[in-house]
């Protein structure tokens, strides 16, 4: 009969550290295997967004402004028909809220499609459809040269009820996807 280890400090350490490598060889072997998986998912989310949230287009370019991606959309004649911004904000009620913008030639909102939200169901994750064309707060088709904001913070937005935070981070990033568009001929 084998003889039963003794449950001293030191058995105990070796123990838990032959666990702990165990568990880290394995949590670093599954993000190996499923890093490119989920890079090409939200790689193709990305693409998703940005044929929503832009008018008809025959190509697309991609330019780096300030660290920002942007795809500017031309027709066939390669005249640009708008442009996909994606912009993001940290102060949403449950954190990072990114967003893709779509923009008309003239800077006005053609479209917004939500990329990543950390928000509340039922309140700040309704910014998804809020500010759509048939939402309460709509901001399609409006030009945000003078800012965007909430009616609480003196804009002309009706708010997420019981989300003002959301809306405010929402309304922040778009204001931050405009500023970016202005700087694409600049």
């Amino acid at each position: 009969m084998a003889k039963k280890a003794q449950s001293t400090l030191i058995n105990m350490l070796l123990s838990l550290t032959a666990i702990a490598l165990v568990a880290a060889a394995a949590l670093a072997a599954i993000n190996g295997v499923t890093k490119e998986p989920i890079a090409q998912a939200q790689e193709a989310k990305v693409q998703v967004a940005i044929k929503a949230v832009l008018p008809e287009f025959d190509k697309l370019k991609a330019k780096d402004i300030d660290g920002k991606n942007i795809n500017i959309a031309y027709d066939a004649e390669g005249n640009m028909v708008g442009a996909a911004i994606e912009a993001g904000n940290d102060e949403g009620f449950g954190g990072h809220l990114q967003v893709m913008v779509g923009f008309d030639q003239e800077g006005n909102v053609y479209g917004y499609s939500i990329l990543e939200s950390h928000e509340t169901p039922g309140l700040g994750a309704k910014a998804g459809e809020w500010f759509q064309k048939d939402g309460k707060g709509s901001i399609i088709s409006r030009n945000p040269s003078d800012g965007l904001k909430v009616k609480k913070d003196g804009g002309d937005v009706d708010a997420i009820s019981g989300s003002t935070i959301t809306s405010r981070a929402f309304l922040s990033a778009i204001n931050d996807a405009y500023k970016t568009f202005t700087k694409i001929n600049a």
